[in-house]
């Protein structure tokens, strides 16, 4: 059976429209595409390159694009995590010793701590944090997205909490303002630099 191929944008302005949505675009799109991927740039960057194609496809009918796009990235991360493959091992280097100074050490220390802990939650934890607390959607919302039901995305968000603050406790330390209750919060922390 031939593979599917994406359906090319036909009129200039159609092709146009794309190439400006993208560039405008790309940069907030891939911060969501690789917290999804549990700060693995690359594979943030094909999650969102598949999506851009698909949405390219599709571009002419699409009403809002931008929300086009990260239903995409969702559901393609909820596809992932459903699949029964094995997890790679994601190494890192360990985060630098911790500097007294307000040169930014603290804020560049709570990303590689909150990375690190968001690497450890499974798929789905960690995509109904990124779902939840970044990109600041309502728990209808996200279980509409993930296709399950609201007490599941609860008890899910509820689970994901607790193991990032056990995986975590140095939030608390690093002075995260309700680290000790929410430290998901600092979600919107974590940068996700090129």
């Amino acid at each position: 059976m031939p593979a599917r191929e994406a359906k090319v944008i036909v009129d200039a302005a159609g092709q146009e429209s794309f190439r400006e949505f993208v560039s405008n675009r790309s940069p907030a799109l891939l911060k969501t595409a690789v917290l999804l991927s549990g700060g693995d740039r690359h594979a943030g960057e094909d999650l969102l390159q598949n999506a851009l194609i698909k949405a390219a496809g599709r571009w002419g009918r699409i009403d809002e694009p931008e929300a086009y796009v990260r239903q995409i990235l969702y559901r393609q991360q909820v596809s992932r995590w459903r699949l029964k493959r094995r997890r790679r091992e994601l190494t890192v280097a360990e985060p630098p010793d911790r500097g007294s100074g307000s040169d930014g050490a603290g804020a560049a220390e709570l990303r590689l701590v909150m990375r690190e802990a968001l690497s450890r939650l499974t798929a789905r934890q960690r995509t109904v944090l990124v779902l939840r607390f970044f990109e600041d959607l309502p728990e209808a919302d996200v279980a509409r997205l993930l296709g399950c039901s609201v007490g599941t995305v609860r008890s899910t968000t509820h689970r994901s909490l607790a193991r990032l603050r056990d995986h975590a406790p140095e939030l608390t330390a690093l002075g995260v303002p309700g680290a000790e209750q929410q430290p998901s919060r600092s979600l919107a922390a974590v940068e996700v630099r090129p």
